[in-house]
């Protein structure tokens, strides 16, 4: 066992995710001279961290893991133990939706975080900083220190909200150079102090500049709120792209024109078929849990609306689908080109892929999907469907003999496809819906494809199209 001694700090992380896992990696490859160990109560999930092939794909891991693993950074199952043997712990358990009760739907299921916190009580024996990690609910910070301090407990805890701001695809980038780092604490001695030794670590690597210091409740707050205007901004542009179809006009270029203003900025105002992952959604409607608890019903509508609209594109897009496919897609071969809710990730959850396949099947088609890294999730998410889809890793055997195509993510490596090959080995007449506007449509209409890109006048062969212009 390497000798704790040697290392200045001893940091612990419960939870070995998608957060917690490339968070602490980084750590310990920018901080050789501290000691950080990541638990998880999932022996599985720990021994892939321990291997060659780790458990969540993202740009850049591999490379960070395999420097610092062994020398100072360490995975292990034994989580009693790495409390006990450190001073800063950081939780990032899972935060969920809840699906029962009160608030189902709509509020985080604290369940896992409560217990992480009586586990740390009960297991400490010397005074610790606990960091939040996880995205939690306003005042959540409140209710674990009132869990850590309750009952016969003579060791000091202090609670800091270091809420995380990471894509995704881009999470080791987003690391080493973040926007900004954000650390609340509370406006106490202990707190103040608690947030320094914090604020030395990221120090080692990002700019005094970006470290930005807040009070706790400030912080747990703005994650939030950071991923619910990010995910407004996403659905302002989906609904413009719905109005763009209707009047020929191409979301495209109503984008760059928005984007081009200073004010507003070009950043996710590409439509698509809608978002996905394990934020925007959860975080979204646990602000509006957050306002209808304090009787802001108005406020909590406008954001609902959020939501609300990328459901409306997903099922817009099937609906384009069925519509323009003579409206019917019993028997017929669809392939969806990727599964992950984004592009350099194997993350599925909450992708639009999920909702798109289960209305297609629904409407009996017969449905292949691949994706260069998440396959074995999208088995998982279908799991209910065995039978009725095909998982094919080659692009074009997936879609050989199909009917159409729908691009759902948008990987780089599809625009480089051979669609002519494509084309040839397809069913006639043969059509393309890019939910992610990434090909050329221009191209593939010579080719032969009926194209129907989202927000943009359709290109068919066909003297009478719904929803698209003759070329």
């Amino acid at each position: 066992m390497t000798d704790r001694t040697q290392f200045e700090k001893n940091i612990l992380c419960i939870g070995a995710g998608y957060v917690g896992g490339p968070t602490m990696a980084l750590i310990a490859y920018k901080c050789p001279r501290y000691k950080v160990t990541v638990v998880d109560i999932n022996p599985d999930r720990i021994a892939k961290w321990n291997s060659d092939t780790l458990p969540i794909y993202e740009p850049g891991l591999d490379e960070v893991v395999k420097a610092a693993r062994g020398r100072n950074l360490f995975f292990s199952t034994d989580i009693e133990d790495g409390i006990r043997s450190s001073e800063i712990i950081f939780v990032s358990v899972n935060t969920p939706t809840k699906t029962f009760g009160t608030g189902a739907g709509m509020a985080a299921d604290l369940q896992y975080w409560e217990k992480t916190a009586r586990q740390i009580r009960d297991c400490a024996d010397s005074p610790k900083i606990i960091v939040e990690k996880s995205t939690l609910p306003v005042k959540t910070a409140q209710a674990m220190q009132r869990i850590l301090t309750a009952g016969d407990y003579k060791n000091r805890f202090e609670v800091l909200s270091n809420p995380e701001f990471l894509a995704e695809g881009t999470a080791i980038s987003d690391l080493e150079h973040p926007d900004r780092v954000l650390i609340g604490s509370a406006e106490t001695p202990g707190g103040l102090k608690a947030r320094d030794e914090l604020v030395e670590i990221y120090a080692n690597w990002v700019p005094q500049a970006r470290i930005l210091t807040t009070s706790i409740w400030s912080s747990e707050l703005s994650k939030l709120v950071s991923n619910a205007f990010l995910a407004q901004k996403i659905s302002s542009i989906n609904s413009i792209s719905a109005l763009c179809e209707k009047t020929d006009a191409n979301v495209a270029e109503v984008a760059k024109a928005v984007g081009m203003d200073s004010r507003l900025g070009d950043k996710f105002l590409n439509a698509s078929v809608g978002f996905g992952g394990s934020c925007f959604k959860k975080d979204i409607l646990n602000l509006v849990y957050l306002c209808r608890y304090y009787g802001l019903d108005e406020v909590a509508d406008y954001w609902e609306g959020v939501v609300r609209i990328n459901e409306y594109q997903q099922e817009r897009f099937v609906i384009n689908m069925l519509s323009n496919m003579f409206n019917t897609l019993a028997g017929k071969k669809i392939c969806l080109l990727g599964f992950a809710f984004k592009a350099n990730t194997g993350d599925t959850r909450e992708s639009p892929a999920i909702h798109i396949s289960r209305r297609l099947v629904e409407e009996r088609a017969r449905l292949v999907l691949t994706d260069p890294q998440a396959l074995e999730n999208a088995r998982t998410d279908l799991k209910d469907l065995t039978g009725r889809i095909d998982y094919i890793d080659d692009p074009y055997a997936a879609s050989s003999g199909c009917d159409a195509i729908a691009v759902i993510t948008e990987w780089q490596a599809y625009k480089a496809l051979d669609f002519e090959k494509i084309y040839g080995s397809m069913t006639k007449p043969a059509f393309i819906f890019d939910g992610r506007n990434i090909l050329d449509h221009e191209r593939l209409f010579k080719i032969g494809f009926n194209v129907f890109p989202i927000g943009k006048p359709a290109l068919t062969h066909f003297e009478e199209a719904a929803g698209g212009a003759c070329r």
